[in-house]
């Protein structure tokens, strides 16, 4: 695999992402709910006249609830024609990459193997490259 990824903090965790998922990198603030949403779904939000779906990836890992108060990192991702923010801990830079994607040799929880694509070497680290897009679908992908 040759490319960009995106390197983010989740759960406490470094990992990343390929850089051709992301549209944007955001900051999110004023959530509106939805009521009768899936868990992992924090709300809509407004970003450029668009209306964002906005998950918090936390809840769709099932590692807990993320605290929603103040402004809060998000990448844009578009799926199915419909754009979603992924609410991340942190957001940290993107790196050029060129190597292969490794099997995952670890034990990983429920969530984590759900969205694991494999695990990358980037800048002298071992992380776990995740899609994206799996972080949408929450627990009831994961029940799936």
């Amino acid at each position: 695999m040759k490319g960009l990824l995106l390197i983010i903090t989740l759960g406490g965790e470094r990992v990343a992402i390929s850089a051709d998922e992301v549209e944007s990198v955001v900051e999110i603030e004023g959530l509106t709910p939805v009521p009768r949403a899936a868990g992992h779904v924090a709300g809509l939000s407004a970003l450029r006249s668009r209306v964002l779906t906005v998950i918090d990836c936390l809840a769709s890992l099932g590692l807990g609830v993320s605290s929603i108060d103040g402004p809060r990192d998000a990448i844009v991702v578009e799926a199915d024609g419909h754009p979603y923010a992924l609410l991340v801990d942190g957001v940290e830079d993107v790196i050029e990459f060129a190597g292969d994607i490794r099997p995952v040799r670890t034990s990983l929880g429920h969530g984590w193997r759900r969205v694991a694509r494999g695990m990358v070497e980037a800048e002298g680290d071992l992380l776990l490259l995740i899609d994206s897009h799996a972080l949408l679908g929450g627990a009831a992908a994961q029940a799936a």
